[in-house]
Protein backbone atom coordinates (compact mmCIF):
# COMPACT_ATOMS: atom_id res chain seq x y z
CA UNK A 1 0.00 0.00 0.00
CA UNK A 2 1.30 3.36 -1.00
CA UNK A 3 2.34 5.72 1.93
CA UNK A 4 1.38 8.52 -0.09
CA UNK A 5 -0.80 11.09 1.66
CA UNK A 6 -3.33 12.84 -0.60
CA UNK A 7 -4.36 16.46 0.94
CA UNK A 8 -7.37 18.73 -0.39
CA UNK A 9 -5.57 22.29 -1.34
CA UNK A 10 -8.91 24.00 -2.72
CA UNK A 11 -12.46 23.77 -3.03
CA UNK A 12 -16.06 25.39 -3.77
CA UNK A 13 -19.38 24.47 -3.89
CA UNK A 14 -22.93 25.64 -4.37
CA UNK A 15 -25.56 24.57 -2.37
CA UNK A 16 -28.93 24.91 -1.04
CA UNK A 17 -27.60 26.63 2.23
CA UNK A 18 -25.20 28.82 0.63
CA UNK A 19 -22.34 29.26 -1.66
CA UNK A 20 -19.32 29.56 0.29
CA UNK A 21 -17.68 28.18 3.42
CA UNK A 22 -18.48 30.75 5.43
CA UNK A 23 -21.68 30.79 4.14
CA UNK A 24 -22.47 27.02 4.93
CA UNK A 25 -21.17 27.03 8.11
CA UNK A 26 -23.18 29.82 9.24
CA UNK A 27 -26.07 27.71 7.75
CA UNK A 28 -25.02 24.65 10.26
CA UNK A 29 -24.62 27.01 13.43
CA UNK A 30 -27.49 28.64 13.06
CA UNK A 31 -29.88 25.97 12.03
CA UNK A 32 -30.73 27.63 9.11
CA UNK A 33 -31.91 25.11 5.86
CA UNK A 34 -32.78 25.47 2.68
CA UNK A 35 -36.09 23.57 2.24
CA UNK A 36 -38.68 25.50 0.03
CA UNK A 37 -42.31 25.24 -1.15
CA UNK A 38 -42.26 24.62 -4.81
CA UNK A 39 -45.57 26.27 -6.16
CA UNK A 40 -45.15 25.33 -9.89
CA UNK A 41 -45.08 21.86 -9.46
CA UNK A 42 -49.36 22.04 -8.85
CA UNK A 43 -49.04 21.80 -12.38
CA UNK A 44 -47.69 18.58 -12.63
CA UNK A 45 -50.16 15.76 -12.13
CA UNK A 46 -50.15 12.96 -9.25
CA UNK A 47 -46.60 14.69 -7.65
CA UNK A 48 -47.68 14.91 -4.55
CA UNK A 49 -44.69 16.50 -2.57
CA UNK A 50 -44.29 20.07 -2.78
CA UNK A 51 -40.55 20.53 -1.26
CA UNK A 52 -37.21 21.25 -2.79
CA UNK A 53 -33.91 22.78 -1.88
CA UNK A 54 -33.19 25.16 -5.16
CA UNK A 55 -29.89 27.02 -5.35
CA UNK A 56 -29.88 30.65 -5.59
CA UNK A 57 -27.43 32.81 -7.40
CA UNK A 58 -26.04 30.93 -9.95
CA UNK A 59 -26.69 31.77 -13.13
CA UNK A 60 -25.29 31.08 -17.05
CA UNK A 61 -24.88 34.77 -17.75
CA UNK A 62 -22.41 34.46 -14.97
CA UNK A 63 -19.97 33.07 -17.50
CA UNK A 64 -18.54 33.26 -20.96
CA UNK A 65 -20.70 32.78 -23.45
CA UNK A 66 -18.21 30.68 -25.50
CA UNK A 67 -16.98 28.73 -22.85
CA UNK A 68 -20.19 27.45 -22.00
CA UNK A 69 -22.25 26.36 -24.97
CA UNK A 70 -22.78 22.66 -24.08
CA UNK A 71 -23.51 23.46 -20.63
CA UNK A 72 -27.02 22.79 -19.04
CA UNK A 73 -27.64 23.96 -15.84
CA UNK A 74 -25.98 21.01 -14.25
CA UNK A 75 -22.49 21.57 -15.74
CA UNK A 76 -23.07 25.27 -15.32
CA UNK A 77 -23.35 24.78 -11.16
CA UNK A 78 -20.16 22.04 -11.49
CA UNK A 79 -18.27 24.59 -13.25
CA UNK A 80 -19.30 27.49 -10.31
CA UNK A 81 -17.88 25.34 -7.64
CA UNK A 82 -14.92 23.84 -9.82
CA UNK A 83 -13.61 27.70 -10.56
CA UNK A 84 -13.45 28.36 -7.34
CA UNK A 85 -11.50 24.98 -5.91
CA UNK A 86 -9.19 25.75 -8.92
CA UNK A 87 -8.52 29.38 -7.89
CA UNK A 88 -7.85 28.76 -4.42
CA UNK A 89 -5.46 25.92 -5.14
CA UNK A 90 -3.48 28.35 -7.38
CA UNK A 91 -3.86 25.88 -10.28
CA UNK A 92 -2.70 28.12 -13.19
CA UNK A 93 -3.78 27.24 -17.05
CA UNK A 94 -0.66 25.58 -18.49
CA UNK A 95 -0.72 23.29 -15.02
CA UNK A 96 -4.29 22.03 -16.15
CA UNK A 97 -3.51 21.75 -19.23
CA UNK A 98 0.28 19.95 -18.72
CA UNK A 99 -1.69 16.40 -18.67
CA UNK A 100 -0.26 16.06 -14.65
CA UNK A 101 -3.97 17.00 -13.69
CA UNK A 102 -6.74 14.04 -13.82
CA UNK A 103 -10.41 14.72 -13.42
CA UNK A 104 -13.08 12.94 -11.58
CA UNK A 105 -16.82 14.10 -11.78
CA UNK A 106 -20.06 13.07 -11.46
CA UNK A 107 -23.94 13.44 -11.43
CA UNK A 108 -26.82 10.91 -11.23
CA UNK A 109 -27.32 11.68 -14.99
CA UNK A 110 -27.06 14.92 -17.67
CA UNK A 111 -29.18 18.49 -17.21
CA UNK A 112 -32.45 16.77 -16.89
CA UNK A 113 -34.22 20.61 -18.34
CA UNK A 114 -32.13 20.19 -21.21
CA UNK A 115 -33.11 16.42 -21.90
CA UNK A 116 -37.21 17.52 -21.35
CA UNK A 117 -35.93 20.63 -24.63
CA UNK A 118 -34.98 17.95 -26.51
CA UNK A 119 -37.66 15.36 -26.07
CA UNK A 120 -40.74 18.52 -26.18
CA UNK A 121 -39.16 19.47 -29.43
CA UNK A 122 -38.16 15.86 -31.08
CA UNK A 123 -41.79 13.94 -29.40
CA UNK A 124 -43.70 16.88 -30.10
CA UNK A 125 -43.33 16.85 -33.43
CA UNK A 126 -41.40 13.88 -34.54
CA UNK A 127 -39.09 15.92 -36.27
CA UNK A 128 -35.31 16.77 -35.52
CA UNK A 129 -36.16 20.33 -36.61
CA UNK A 130 -35.27 22.91 -34.26
CA UNK A 131 -32.51 20.58 -32.47
CA UNK A 132 -29.31 22.42 -32.07
CA UNK A 133 -25.99 20.80 -32.47
CA UNK A 134 -25.39 20.75 -28.92
CA UNK A 135 -28.52 19.44 -27.45
CA UNK A 136 -27.51 16.25 -26.53
CA UNK A 137 -23.93 17.39 -25.39
CA UNK A 138 -26.29 19.05 -22.25
CA UNK A 139 -27.71 16.53 -21.19
CA UNK A 140 -25.13 13.41 -22.14
CA UNK A 141 -24.81 10.96 -18.84
CA UNK A 142 -20.79 12.09 -18.35
CA UNK A 143 -21.85 15.96 -19.62
CA UNK A 144 -20.37 17.52 -16.43
CA UNK A 145 -17.03 15.42 -16.91
CA UNK A 146 -16.91 16.71 -20.69
CA UNK A 147 -17.72 20.00 -20.23
CA UNK A 148 -15.04 21.03 -17.07
CA UNK A 149 -12.16 18.66 -18.87
CA UNK A 150 -12.91 21.37 -22.30
CA UNK A 151 -13.25 23.96 -19.57
CA UNK A 152 -10.34 23.60 -18.58
CA UNK A 153 -8.04 22.36 -21.13
CA UNK A 154 -7.17 18.98 -18.84
CA UNK A 155 -5.15 16.42 -20.51
CA UNK A 156 -4.76 14.21 -17.60
CA UNK A 157 -7.11 10.81 -17.27
CA UNK A 158 -10.89 11.63 -16.77
CA UNK A 159 -13.01 9.55 -14.64
CA UNK A 160 -16.67 9.48 -15.00
CA UNK A 161 -19.15 8.35 -12.06
CA UNK A 162 -22.55 8.53 -13.04
CA UNK A 163 -23.63 6.37 -9.55
CA UNK A 164 -26.43 8.08 -8.46
CA UNK A 165 -26.05 9.62 -4.63
CA UNK A 166 -22.62 8.27 -4.67
CA UNK A 167 -21.77 10.14 -7.97
CA UNK A 168 -19.29 12.81 -6.00
CA UNK A 169 -18.22 10.36 -3.31
CA UNK A 170 -17.21 8.10 -6.01
CA UNK A 171 -15.39 10.83 -7.87
CA UNK A 172 -13.65 12.00 -4.64
CA UNK A 173 -12.21 8.57 -3.84
CA UNK A 174 -11.15 7.15 -7.36
CA UNK A 175 -9.49 10.80 -7.04
CA UNK A 176 -7.69 10.17 -4.15
CA UNK A 177 -6.95 6.28 -5.63
CA UNK A 178 -5.62 8.23 -8.37
CA UNK A 179 -3.24 10.44 -6.98
CA UNK A 180 -1.83 7.84 -3.94
CA UNK A 181 -1.14 5.43 -6.51
CA UNK A 182 1.03 8.14 -8.51
CA UNK A 183 -1.45 8.01 -11.85
CA UNK A 184 -1.84 11.76 -11.36
CA UNK A 185 -0.03 14.94 -9.57
CA UNK A 186 -3.47 16.58 -9.26
CA UNK A 187 -6.83 15.63 -9.60
CA UNK A 188 -10.19 18.14 -9.56
CA UNK A 189 -13.31 16.06 -8.19
CA UNK A 190 -16.43 15.82 -7.39
CA UNK A 191 -19.84 16.14 -8.31
CA UNK A 192 -23.59 17.94 -9.45
CA UNK A 193 -27.21 17.83 -9.44
CA UNK A 194 -29.77 19.93 -10.77
CA UNK A 195 -33.32 20.40 -9.41
CA UNK A 196 -36.14 18.91 -11.79
CA UNK A 197 -39.40 17.84 -10.85
CA UNK A 198 -38.73 14.53 -12.03
CA UNK A 199 -36.08 14.24 -9.18
CA UNK A 200 -39.03 14.30 -6.83
CA UNK A 201 -41.35 12.33 -9.09
CA UNK A 202 -39.00 9.25 -9.28
CA UNK A 203 -39.16 9.25 -5.63
CA UNK A 204 -42.62 10.22 -5.26
CA UNK A 205 -43.77 7.52 -7.17
CA UNK A 206 -42.00 4.91 -4.57
CA UNK A 207 -43.55 6.85 -1.42
CA UNK A 208 -40.52 8.15 -0.27
CA UNK A 209 -40.79 11.65 -0.77
CA UNK A 210 -42.13 13.88 2.30
CA UNK A 211 -45.78 14.97 1.38
CA UNK A 212 -46.84 15.79 5.14
CA UNK A 213 -44.95 19.15 5.67
CA UNK A 214 -45.55 20.10 1.98
CA UNK A 215 -47.35 23.46 3.96
CA UNK A 216 -44.30 23.58 6.31
CA UNK A 217 -40.98 22.95 4.76
CA UNK A 218 -38.87 24.13 7.86
CA UNK A 219 -40.24 20.70 9.42
CA UNK A 220 -39.03 18.51 6.82
CA UNK A 221 -37.00 16.51 6.20
CA UNK A 222 -36.45 14.49 9.59
CA UNK A 223 -34.05 11.82 9.44
CA UNK A 224 -34.28 9.16 11.60
CA UNK A 225 -37.10 11.11 13.38
CA UNK A 226 -40.38 9.37 14.32
CA UNK A 227 -42.62 10.99 12.35
CA UNK A 228 -40.32 11.29 9.04
CA UNK A 229 -41.92 10.86 5.93
CA UNK A 230 -39.30 10.72 3.09
CA UNK A 231 -36.56 12.84 1.81
CA UNK A 232 -36.94 15.97 -0.14
CA UNK A 233 -34.44 16.62 -3.38
CA UNK A 234 -32.14 19.36 -3.76
CA UNK A 235 -29.07 20.47 -6.19
CA UNK A 236 -25.69 22.10 -5.70
CA UNK A 237 -22.49 21.18 -6.91
CA UNK A 238 -18.99 20.80 -4.88
CA UNK A 239 -15.29 20.18 -6.05
CA UNK A 240 -12.41 19.64 -4.23
CA UNK A 241 -8.82 19.26 -5.22
CA UNK A 242 -6.14 16.62 -4.53
CA UNK A 243 -2.67 16.27 -4.65
CA UNK A 244 -0.19 14.71 -2.44
CA UNK A 245 1.01 16.24 1.16
CA UNK A 246 4.78 16.80 -0.32
CA UNK A 247 3.78 18.39 -3.76
CA UNK A 248 1.67 20.72 -1.52
CA UNK A 249 4.41 21.46 0.75
CA UNK A 250 6.75 21.99 -1.83
CA UNK A 251 5.14 24.41 -3.23
CA UNK A 252 3.79 26.61 -0.31
CA UNK A 253 -0.06 25.70 -0.69
CA UNK A 254 -2.36 26.27 1.97
CA UNK A 255 -3.73 22.59 3.40
CA UNK A 256 -7.51 22.62 3.97
CA UNK A 257 -7.81 18.55 5.04
CA UNK A 258 -6.62 15.21 4.17
CA UNK A 259 -8.18 12.37 2.84
CA UNK A 260 -7.52 9.33 5.15
CA UNK A 261 -8.94 6.31 3.69
CA UNK A 262 -11.71 5.45 1.05
CA UNK A 263 -14.09 2.16 0.65
CA UNK A 264 -16.61 1.72 -1.79
CA UNK A 265 -18.75 -1.79 -2.51
CA UNK A 266 -21.96 -3.10 -3.79
CA UNK A 267 -24.65 -4.90 -1.91
CA UNK A 268 -25.80 -6.90 -4.60
CA UNK A 269 -28.66 -8.24 -3.38
CA UNK A 270 -31.85 -5.09 -4.29
CA UNK A 271 -31.65 -2.24 -6.49
CA UNK A 272 -33.10 0.05 -3.77
CA UNK A 273 -33.73 -1.75 -0.59
CA UNK A 274 -30.75 -1.08 1.15
CA UNK A 275 -28.22 -3.55 3.41
CA UNK A 276 -26.87 -2.76 6.92
CA UNK A 277 -24.23 -5.19 5.60
CA UNK A 278 -23.08 -3.65 2.44
CA UNK A 279 -23.04 -0.30 4.12
CA UNK A 280 -21.35 -1.24 7.11
CA UNK A 281 -18.80 -3.12 4.63
CA UNK A 282 -17.81 -0.01 2.96
CA UNK A 283 -17.58 1.77 6.26
CA UNK A 284 -15.01 -0.87 6.96
CA UNK A 285 -13.01 -0.54 4.12
CA UNK A 286 -12.08 2.92 4.62
CA UNK A 287 -11.00 2.63 8.36
CA UNK A 288 -8.69 -0.36 7.17
CA UNK A 289 -7.78 1.88 4.16
CA UNK A 290 -6.95 4.78 6.87
CA UNK A 291 -5.28 1.88 8.69
CA UNK A 292 -7.54 3.42 11.80
CA UNK A 293 -9.55 1.88 14.61
CA UNK A 294 -13.04 2.35 15.31
CA UNK A 295 -12.19 5.07 18.15
CA UNK A 296 -10.26 7.45 15.50
CA UNK A 297 -13.59 8.48 14.34
CA UNK A 298 -14.56 11.70 16.30
CA UNK A 299 -17.90 11.97 14.37
CA UNK A 300 -20.05 10.73 11.11
CA UNK A 301 -22.03 12.70 8.52
CA UNK A 302 -24.60 10.10 7.61
CA UNK A 303 -26.13 9.48 4.28
CA UNK A 304 -29.56 10.51 6.57
CA UNK A 305 -32.49 11.06 3.63
CA UNK A 306 -35.07 10.57 6.09
CA UNK A 307 -36.09 7.38 4.41
CA UNK A 308 -37.95 4.55 6.42
CA UNK A 309 -35.59 1.51 5.10
CA UNK A 310 -32.60 3.99 4.70
CA UNK A 311 -32.47 5.23 7.90
CA UNK A 312 -32.97 2.06 9.83
CA UNK A 313 -30.29 -0.20 7.82
CA UNK A 314 -27.62 2.82 7.93
CA UNK A 315 -28.08 2.95 11.82
CA UNK A 316 -27.50 -0.37 12.32
CA UNK A 317 -24.36 -0.41 9.96
CA UNK A 318 -23.00 2.34 12.16
CA UNK A 319 -23.57 1.21 15.53
CA UNK A 320 -21.91 -2.33 14.00
CA UNK A 321 -19.07 -0.97 12.97
CA UNK A 322 -18.14 2.57 14.97
CA UNK A 323 -20.73 1.62 17.89
CA UNK A 324 -22.72 3.74 20.14
CA UNK A 325 -20.31 6.69 21.37
CA UNK A 326 -19.41 8.67 18.38
CA UNK A 327 -21.63 11.69 17.49
CA UNK A 328 -23.86 11.28 14.52
CA UNK A 329 -25.68 13.36 12.42
CA UNK A 330 -27.44 14.34 8.92
CA UNK A 331 -26.62 17.61 7.15
CA UNK A 332 -29.26 16.45 4.60
CA UNK A 333 -32.28 18.17 6.95
CA UNK A 334 -30.53 21.27 6.11
CA UNK A 335 -29.93 20.95 2.28
CA UNK A 336 -32.32 17.98 1.33
CA UNK A 337 -30.84 14.90 -0.48
CA UNK A 338 -28.60 16.39 -3.33
CA UNK A 339 -28.23 13.24 -5.16
CA UNK A 340 -25.36 13.20 -6.83
CA UNK A 341 -23.36 16.74 -5.73
CA UNK A 342 -24.24 15.32 -1.78
CA UNK A 343 -21.32 13.36 -1.16
CA UNK A 344 -19.05 16.49 -2.38
CA UNK A 345 -21.08 18.65 -0.45
CA UNK A 346 -20.45 17.47 2.90
CA UNK A 347 -17.37 16.47 2.24
CA UNK A 348 -16.81 20.20 1.92
CA UNK A 349 -18.92 20.54 5.23
CA UNK A 350 -17.07 18.24 6.67
CA UNK A 351 -14.03 20.27 5.91
CA UNK A 352 -15.58 23.40 7.74
CA UNK A 353 -16.43 21.49 10.80
CA UNK A 354 -12.51 20.00 11.11
CA UNK A 355 -12.09 23.95 10.60
CA UNK A 356 -14.61 25.25 12.85
CA UNK A 357 -14.96 22.20 15.55
CA UNK A 358 -18.25 21.83 16.00
CA UNK A 359 -20.90 19.31 15.10
CA UNK A 360 -24.03 20.14 13.81
CA UNK A 361 -27.21 18.41 14.99
CA UNK A 362 -30.10 16.87 12.58
CA UNK A 363 -32.79 19.21 12.14
CA UNK A 364 -36.41 17.95 13.44
CA UNK A 365 -34.82 15.07 15.07
CA UNK A 366 -37.31 15.38 17.98
CA UNK A 367 -37.77 11.93 18.75
CA UNK A 368 -35.60 9.42 17.31
CA UNK A 369 -37.62 6.32 15.84
CA UNK A 370 -37.37 3.32 18.16
CA UNK A 371 -36.46 1.15 15.09
CA UNK A 372 -33.33 3.21 14.39
CA UNK A 373 -30.33 1.71 16.32
CA UNK A 374 -28.83 3.55 19.76
CA UNK A 375 -26.50 5.58 18.45
CA UNK A 376 -25.31 9.40 19.82
CA UNK A 377 -27.37 11.61 17.56
CA UNK A 378 -26.87 15.13 17.85
CA UNK A 379 -29.42 17.32 17.96
CA UNK A 380 -31.29 20.38 19.30
CA UNK A 381 -28.47 22.45 19.19
CA UNK A 382 -24.85 22.41 18.04
CA UNK A 383 -22.15 20.73 19.50
CA UNK A 384 -18.68 22.16 20.14
CA UNK A 385 -15.47 19.40 19.52
CA UNK A 386 -12.17 18.73 18.32
CA UNK A 387 -12.77 17.30 15.50
CA UNK A 388 -9.76 15.28 13.97
CA UNK A 389 -11.56 12.73 11.75
CA UNK A 390 -15.00 12.43 10.29
CA UNK A 391 -16.19 9.40 8.22
CA UNK A 392 -18.68 11.03 5.21
CA UNK A 393 -20.93 8.08 4.49
CA UNK A 394 -22.81 8.23 1.28
CA UNK A 395 -25.53 4.81 -0.82
CA UNK A 396 -26.81 4.69 -3.66
CA UNK A 397 -29.49 3.03 -5.62
CA UNK A 398 -28.25 -0.24 -7.39
CA UNK A 399 -26.74 -0.58 -3.77
CA UNK A 400 -23.34 1.31 -4.16
CA UNK A 401 -21.75 2.22 -1.12
CA UNK A 402 -19.28 4.85 0.24
CA UNK A 403 -17.36 6.19 3.05
CA UNK A 404 -14.46 8.69 3.28
CA UNK A 405 -12.61 9.80 5.57
CA UNK A 406 -11.45 12.71 6.14
CA UNK A 407 -8.65 14.12 8.51
CA UNK A 408 -7.10 17.93 9.78
CA UNK A 409 -3.27 18.24 8.82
Amino acid sequence: MSDTRVVITGYGLCSPIGNSMDAVMDSLQTLRHGIEHMPHWDKVGQLATRLAAPVHGVEKSDFPRKKIRTMGRVAILSAFASDRAVEMAGLSEDYLRSGKVGLAYGSTHGSTSELENFSRIVFGTESLAGLEATSYLTFMSHTCAANLAMYYGIQGRVITTCSACVSSSQAIGYAYEAVKSGKQETMVAGGAEELHFTHAGVFDIMFATSTKFNDHPELSPRPFDARRDGLVVGEGAATVVLESYERAMARGATIYGEILGFGTNCDGQHITRPSAEGMGGAMQLALDDARLGKEAIDYVNCHGTATELGDIAESTATLKVLGDKTPVSSTKSYTAHTLGACGGIETIFCLGMLRDNFVPPTRNLDEIDARCAPLNYVRGECREARLDRIMNNNFAFGGINTSLILGRV
